[in-house]
């Protein structure tokens, strides 16, 4: 019997002092590929206890990091900051020591506190607000998190001066150069130990109080407040329980923390869908006593461990699907945006639900749709060519009121509001508002599955090209659209995404694992979900061939 859903036990948990012993004692091999840098679509992530994610790695990506910035004449501070994973503060010191050592302005959080991802991306763009894009005083930052993963795990991400993700072509560089460095035992690595920096060689910046006294000119607090709905918010033992504090004392609002704890076993978690301790606030097992708590408040929010994602609960329909609360926030915002350009578009991955598509036509606004990651939302973001991008992963961002950036990485606290606002202005909570628009666009079954797929299976789906499908129809249905680009930039998807009117499958090789996804949908009901998934399968393996 699964215990998904089921409280954490002490077998659960990990040696907090063993994680961090492997941290310093255990070096890389840089000759095996598990043991390299290897940055994918949120930085570098891994765990000590395995050699994935060790004090040579974090020196070796820092110096990487620093020769990137002055080879792209970035020359301003460097904004630090850190999540509530056991491995997050060695790293963060890790970063400081060849930070420092290079003479880099490194500005870490006053309150030598937990910094979210959002956070951090306000701080870069607050920064560099005015500059030039060729200045070299802008300013770039680093975030230590591995986002939702479990407590092993350590995560190292750079953010360029766009704030956002950096891109492939950076994340390339730096994880070449870091591995060279690894292989050399670290020669070339410049370093001045944590314990000989002096106080004054490190800046401070209030990353909490800049962010939340901002809300007001991305979130309409005011209505919040004066509706007195009453609000839970649990940042599951992440990096935004301090500001979700501040944001009810400073705006008045009627909103409790309902788990204060910071814990780096995050012993108070129930257990995902595969038994393991994961902070994902889209999980219905990792979110299982929040939800259980969903009729004590008007509405329930959740983050993850650095705050990029959120997870709606409402008392009448427990924890929403990210993909309907995504074209929940759409409908809403550009409808109650008025400072917002008009002719800007609204943004997607190509995975995320086709009621978005749907809902961003009745509105009369083009679709950006664009492969998975979000770094492909930055420029958009950035110049307000797009009003709001959104993964269905749970994770998205969206303009300030007036138009204007407000951050080009995830935030998952601005969602949270924004289902509080929504709450306050409408009277409907999220999930009622998305029941009136299925019944107006279609009832959306949507899935992800795992088949699977040999190495050369994976690498002959990522290179496929749309010719490769022969079929002519799916689950009975024309076929409209087959995609190895996505539509919105004409960057590759890695992979193949085939659409008819009322249903669509999309499937890309795994990273990590033999095994390809397979994202599906129809608007039709369960039953043609399940006959689009067949004969995508079968799509997918007929175009594969002797692969």
């Amino acid at each position: 019997m699964t215990r998904a859903g089921q409280p954490a036990e002490a077998s659960d948990l990990i040696d907090i002092d063993e994680l961090i012993a492997a941290y310093y004692d255990r070096k890389p091999d840089a000759s095996n590929p598990a043991q390299r840098v290897a940055f994918g679509t949120s930085g570098h992530r891994g765990s000590a206890l395995t050699t994935s994610f060790n004090e040579d790695h974090i020196l070796a990506t820092t110096q990487a990091i620093v020769e990137y910035r002055r080879s792209q004449g970035i020359a301003g501070p460097l904004f630090l900051g850190r999540d509530t994973h056991g491995l997050s503060l060695p790293a963060e010191r890790s970063a400081i020591e060849v930070l420092v050592g290079n003479g880099v302005d490194v500005r870490v959080d006053a309150r030598d506190s937990w910094v979210p991802t959002p956070a951090l991306s306000h701080a870069i763009l607050t920064y560099n607000r005015g500059r030039a894009a060729d200045d070299p005083g802008r300013a770039d930052g680093i975030v230590v998190t591995p986002s939702h993963n479990p407590p092993r795990d350590g995560g190292f991400k750079y953010n360029p001066p766009d704030g956002g993700p950096a891109d492939v072509d950076a994340t390339s560089w730096i994880a070449q150069r870091a591995n060279e460095l690894i292989a050399a035992g670290l020669d070339g690595v410049v370093r001045t130990r944590f314990a000989d920096i002096d106080a004054d060689a490190l800046g401070e910046y209030d990353f909490r109080d800049r962010y939340v006294r901002d809300l007001a000119n991305v979130i309409d607090m005011d209505a919040i407040r004066a509706s007195g709905i009453r609000i839970g918010a649990d940042p599951l033992g992440g990096a935004s329980v301090d500001y979700w504090a501040l944001i009810a004392e400073l705006y008045g609002i009627d909103l409790t923390v309902v788990n204060p704890d910071v814990d780096p076993t995050w012993k108070f978690m129930t257990l995902d869908w595969d038994e393991k301790i994961r902070m994902d606030p889209s999980s219905p097992y990792a979110m299982a006593a929040l939800v259980a708590r969903r009729g004590d408040y008007d509405l329930l929010t959740g983050n993850d461990a650095d705050a990029d994602r959120h997870g709606i609960v409402t008392p009448d329909a427990g924890l929403m699907n990210p993909n309907h609360f995504l074209a929940v926030a759409i409908d809403y915002l550009v409808t109650h945006r008025p400072g917002w350009p008009t002719d800007a578009a609204v943004g997607k991955t190509l995975v995320s639900s086709m009621i978005i598509d749907r809902v961003v036509a009745a509105l009369g606004r083009r679709l950006y749709e664009v492969p998975v990651g979000f770094k492909w939302f930055v420029p958009g973001l950035l110049d307000g060519s797009v009003v709001f991008g959104g993964e269905e992963s749970a994770g998205a961002s969206f303009l300030r009121r007036d138009g204007s950036v407000w951050t080009t990485d995830k935030d998952g606290i601005i969602l949270c509001l924004l289902a509080s606002e929504i709450l306050a202005v409408t009277g409907k909570t999220p999930s009622q508002r998305y029941a009136e628009l299925e019944a107006q666009f279609g009832s959306s079954a949507y899935q992800r599955v795992d088949a699977p797929a040999t190495p050369a299976q994976k690498a002959a789906l990522a290179k496929l090209s749309p010719e490769a499908v022969a079929a002519t129809e799916l689950a009975g249905e024309p076929i409209t659209a087959k995609l190895s680009h996505a539509p919105g930039n004409g960057a590759a998807i890695g992979g193949l995404k085939v659409v008819t009117d009322d249903a669509w499958f999309a499937a890309r090789p795994s990273g990590t694992e033999d095994v390809y996804k397979l994202y599906a949908e129809s608007l039709r009901g369960a039953e043609h979900l399940a006959q689009v998934q067949e004969e995508a399968r079968a799509v997918v393996s007929e175009a594969l061939g002797g692969a």
